[in-house]
């Protein structure tokens, strides 16, 4: 396991996460987003590389296992699309969800320290 390449793939998720989220829920929260959705639609090519390049670090990191990886990057995106909701759209975290995320943090650790 190297911590640097796991450490730099969930960079490049939270990255790529973040992106997705503006470039999806955009058009539905700000008016002026639909205008210009050629161009969120483009950012499709960006977005790409850097879940590839994420995926690759994650990979190498865990040793070149695949599972780990997809759930590094699905935590990151429950936990990106959370904040990032709450921030935006003042939609609170409830119970439910509080649950659900600390579900997804213990995804990680999982990956992270069973072996």
């Amino acid at each position: 396991m190297n911590l640097k390449l796991i450490f730099t793939a969930f960079i490049l998720f939270a990255i790529g996460q973040s992106v997705v989220w503006f470039q999806v829920n955009g058009p539905i929260i700000w008016p002026i987003a639909k205008q210009y959705r050629w161009i969120l639609i483009l950012l499709g090519i960006p977005i790409t590389y850097i879940f590839m390049k994420a995926t690759e670090s994650a990979v190498n990191g865990f040793d070149g296992e695949f599972w780990p990886s997809r759930f590094v990057s699905f935590v990151i995106g429950i936990i990106i699309f959370s904040v990032l909701t709450w921030i935006f759209r003042g939609e609170g975290i409830n119970i439910k969800t509080a649950v659900c995320l600390c579900l997804a943090v213990t995804i990680i650790f999982i990956q992270l320290f069973w072996k």
